[in-house]
């Protein structure tokens, strides 16, 4: 019983070690989004939005996304691991979409937030997700990116609701506009 007793406390303390260990440095959170960027066939921004300070100046934005798409550009993989971070991606004609967590974030979700975004922009752009296109449709870029994700927090995951609440945030901007021109 006392060999026993021994090995018990002994493993107790391992596990207790060990889950101090993970707790302590992979405290959950609803900040799973570090990154979303879009960036063009020559790895060049069009979107970036971080939402941490992981790369707080925009060299260090740049310098990570142009390694970010030498790595992955040329890929048909959906997801890579870099500079300790989990990155998903997805390519269509021009356009490059990425959506970054950190290395222990579920990349199901991450990529829950990737089809989101893409699949509120191709009916957005009426399937024409190209360059083009998103340049001159970028107020509803930022407006579907605000509706996926605020301040790395992931708010939806449905297009269908992010194309709606886009429709009603543009014709509210709409009727202040002209509100204002009338009032002038």
């Amino acid at each position: 019983a006392n060999c026993c007793g021994r090995w018990h406390r002994q493993w107790r303390g391992e596990q207790s070690a060990l889950y101090h260990h993970f707790t302590s440095t992979y405290e959950p959170s609803l900040h799973t989004v570090k990154a979303v960027l879009i960036l063009d066939n020559d790895g060049d921004r069009l979107y970036a939005k971080y939402y941490d300070d992981t790369y707080p100046t925009v060299k260090e934005q740049k310098a990570f996304e142009k390694n970010i798409f030498n790595k992955t550009h040329r890929t048909d993989s959906e997801i890579a691991l870099l500079e300790g971070l989990t990155v998903v991606y997805k390519s269509n004609i021009d356009l490059f979409f990425y959506v970054i967590g950190s290395s222990h974030e579920n990349e199901l979700m991450l990529m829950a937030v990737l089809n989101c975004l893409f699949d509120s922009l191709s009916q957005m752009l009426r399937k024409n997700v190209e360059r083009r296109a998103l340049l001159e449709n970028m107020e509803g870029l930022f407006l579907a990116v605000d509706e996926i994700v605020d301040g790395g927090v992931i708010l939806e995951s449905d297009p269908q609701q992010v194309v709606h609440r886009v429709a009603l945030r543009v014709l509210q901007s709409a009727k202040e506009q002209i509100k204002w021109s009338l009032l002038r």
